[in-house]
């Protein structure tokens, strides 16, 4: 039995300063369906469905909402009407309680004021139904990455919500979160709820989706019923071509010089005394589940946070790295997790961006910067990344979050590091932009660089690392060789059910 219609989008086009981002791309969803969209960064999956709700309007096309032609004027108009959506990005305001961002711009009112009481015991009956370990009266910004994606889900879901739109709502999940989701997903769509899906995690599809629409460059390709396509083929339609292996092969030779030492770095309360080398060429894996302390481990090399004991030893020299400068200056680089608090600055060009660490590059003995020369910079580099923008002087904020995170990279390699710490290089991105990235941190380890990748994805972080680190709340597990390991092995030592250096944290 086919099942009621609820939304139909037909002939929607949309442009941006000179970039087609939607050319005549329709789509139909039915009503307590969950309706996949895939395509690469930049395909126009996003762009789509903020036409949608009222945060773009569509240069040309229709959109019909339960049978009637709508055209939402904001993002609350849409939601008023049963449309919510969970954006990529999170939208929380930091120094607002949980409740108070649930509830922001619609809270309860009695005797004209806000009725806090009332506010904080419906989040807290939200909050209960997904089992979420959070309060309400919570500050968000003091929650973790994962805790804030929650908050955004329960936000949208305190709506009347008749469509539900989840754009990367799993990208900062643990397992057991991504499960407790799924399990809101099925009953969500038995009470009838029609769900959009967009994700690059193509084993989460298999558990939840029941159509799939594919896109790719701003176009419609096909529309399929997700029992009825595989894997390879919606690769295929994505990318224009055939993705046998989902990592290239490795073409860097590991030598024996040392580029990076740690040696009993720590941070009290945070991760325990760690030592580890990298070499010229080899790519060095980190992993472990939500907490492992990857990311501060990262941030502390950098010199973003403190370290309180150890040292750091660049090509044999030891280094004072108290901040990010410092760090630069000794050649080590950051690709933070967060690309848009940390990694680029969206309101500025590309142009700007790829030049921001390297002002002293292109500017003349006086520290005049030179036009020219950032041009010339940033032509190379938008070259060498395959951005996909009409010109240098783009905002950074315009483009895809595949081509934001290769500007990070365009910057960092403008700066000719030798150490390059890349944290979730990936994340959001999709399969065929991932290829790319894989091939990046290929040659880089091929032209000698350094290079750290930190992941969640172990299928990832085996087809990419030479080496893998295990950590387990600030402990490091285990030192694997990856041709000598498996995803089941690594789970061992991330859950604490092996610890490879037990004896030397005993105390």
């Amino acid at each position: 039995m086919t099942k009621e219609t609820i939304l139909t989008m037909k002939h929607i086009s949309k442009g941006f300063a000179g970039v087609q981002a939607l050319k005549n791309v329709q789509l139909t969803l039915r009503k307590g369906e969950v309706h996949a969209l895939m395509g690469e960064n930049g395909a126009g999956k996003s762009t789509l469905m903020k036409c949608l709700i009222g945060v773009y309007q569509a240069d040309e096309g229709e959109i019909l909402y339960k049978g009637t032609a709508v055209n939402f004027s904001s993002v609350l108009d849409a939601q008023k009407a049963g449309i919510s959506m969970i954006f990529q990005e999170l939208n929380l305001i930091p120094h607002l309680s949980v409740a108070e961002n649930i509830f922001f711009a619609r809270e309860p009112i009695k005797h004209g004021l806000i009725d806090y009481q009332k506010m904080h015991q419906d989040a807290t009956a939200l909050l209960q139904l997904f089992d979420i370990d959070v309060n309400s009266t919570d500050e968000v910004r003091f929650l973790s990455v994962a805790k804030q994606q929650m908050v955004e889900i329960i936000k949208a879901l305190s709506f009347d919500v008749e469509v539900l739109i989840m754009d990367e709502p799993t990208s900062a999940l643990t397992e057991k979160e991504i499960d407790k989701l799924f399990e809101l997903v099925h009953r969500l769509k038995e009470k009838g709820v029609s769900i959009v899906y967009i994700s690059h995690r193509m084993e989460e599809l298999k558990r939840i989706c029941d159509h799939i629409t594919i896109f790719r460059d701003g176009t419609y390709v096909s529309d399929h019923r997700f029992d009825e396509i595989t894997m390879n083929d919606i690769i295929t339609k994505m990318v224009g071509r055939s993705l046998d292996n989902h990592f290239p092969p490795k073409t860097a030779v590991i030598e024996d010089e040392i580029i990076l030492s740690i040696m009993n770095a720590q941070r009290y309360g945070v991760f325990e005394p760690l030592n580890f080398d990298l070499r010229k060429g080899e790519i060095l894996g980190i992993t472990g589940l939500v907490g492992a302390k990857r990311t501060e481990l990262a941030r502390a090399i950098f010199g973003a946070d403190p370290l309180d004991g150890g040292e750091i030893y660049v090509h044999h020299k030891k280094v004072t790295i108290k901040s990010p400068a410092d760090a630069i200056k000794a050649g080590v680089a950051y690709l933070s997790e967060d690309r848009k608090l940390n990694g680029v600055a969206v309101r500025m060009t590309i142009r700007e961006n790829i030049t921001m660490a390297s002002i002293d590059k292109v500017s003349n003995q006086l520290g005049v910067i030179s036009h020219q020369a950032e041009e010339q910079a940033s032509h190379k580099f938008v070259d060498k990344m395959e951005i996909k923008t009409p010109t240098i002087e783009q905002l950074v904020n315009n483009l895809s979050g595949g081509n934001q995170q290769k500007v990070v990279i365009g910057k960092w390699l403008f700066r000719d590091a030798t150490v390059m710490i890349f944290d979730e290089p990936t994340r959001g991105i999709d399969v065929g932009a991932k290829y790319a990235i894989y091939q990046l941190l290929d040659e880089l380890a091929a032209q000698g660089v350094g290079v750290i990748v930190i992941s969640s994805e172990l299928p990832e972080i085996l087809g990419v690392s030479d080496r893998i680190i295990v950590m387990r709340e600030g402990r490091m597990t285990g030192m694997l060789n990856t041709k000598q390991t498996n995803q089941e092995e690594i789970m061992q030592y991330a859950t604490g059910f092996k610890n490879m250096f037990a004896q030397e944290y005993a105390h």
